[in-house]
């Protein structure tokens, strides 16, 4: 008979960590979270069904409520979403084979913690700069405007060339500008890939939860002094997804 149930498993811990009663898992409804030990390190688990498919809204939201809330009260290894294996003795196995390397990982993120931050362009206004800025761009902005798009094909797609060209290297210099910032108060900076085409930033930073206060006050002197073109987001605390892929149990 095939098996139906598998462990899902949320993030790696060390062994003293306990999910909260009212921990909820993926799955419809719930699973029931739990701690599987092996030595100085815990998995977080749930049981899953192998017959329905995951992947909700629900089930990414429940997966990160879960591993976000860990965080913020102890340090812990995110394990990428949808990692499913067979039962408790699966999980004690992988926990055996990485366990130094895990260990050391943990003690790594203690009291540190991941913050996310986001800046998109105001599309309006930075067509209007660029366009301010480039005579070319702004002779084919005037051939195009008021006449059919057939008609001015050619002139569209050159001058969406140089747009795209002009917000790209934009990007790259408002990501430098971003690190440079905000890279006194951080332990690490990641560059993370744009979202959307009018991105101008995106960066996730781990922070010693110590200078937490300190860290959100930068960010916000950073977004005010770009908020007529910029409109900045910050994202956080978060688990240190992007500072374990060294660590990850799956790639």
């Amino acid at each position: 008979m095939a098996q139906e149930t598998g462990l899902f498993i949320y993030g790696i811990v060390p062994s003293d960590v306990e999910p909260t009663p009212d921990a909820a898992g993926v799955g419809d409804p719930p699973g029931e979270v739990s701690a599987i030990r092996h030595g100085e390190l815990a998995a977080l688990v749930s049981e899953v069904s192998l017959t329905e498919p995951i992947g909700r809204p629900a089930d990414l939201s429940a997966y990160q409520e879960l591993v976000d809330g860990t965080a913020a009260v102890a340090p812990v290894l995110p394990v990428r979403f949808g990692t499913v294996v067979t039962g408790p003795d699966a999980v004690a196995d992988l926990l055996d084979a990485h366990h130094d390397r895990f260990a050391a990982a943990l003690d790594e993120f203690e009291g540190r913690i991941q913050y996310t931050v986001h800046g998109r362009y105001d599309e309006a206004k930075l067509i209007g700069a660029v366009l301010a800025g480039d005579p070319a761009a702004a002779e084919l902005a005037e051939q195009v405007r008021g006449h059919e798009e057939a008609a001015t094909r050619a002139q569209r797609i050159r001058l969406g060339e140089i747009i795209s060209q002009a917000v790209e290297l934009r990007r790259e210099a408002e990501n430098r500008q971003l690190v440079d910032a905000l890279g006194p108060l951080v332990v690490a900076s990641a560059p993370r890939a744009p979202s959307n085409e009018m991105d101008a930033a995106n960066a996730a930073f781990l922070v010693d939860q110590d200078r937490e206060d300190e860290f959100v006050a930068a960010v916000e002197e950073y977004a005010e002094q770009r908020r007529e073109l910029i409109r900045t987001r910050l994202l956080g605390p978060l688990a240190p997804y992007d500072f374990v892929s060294a660590h990850q149990l799956t790639g």
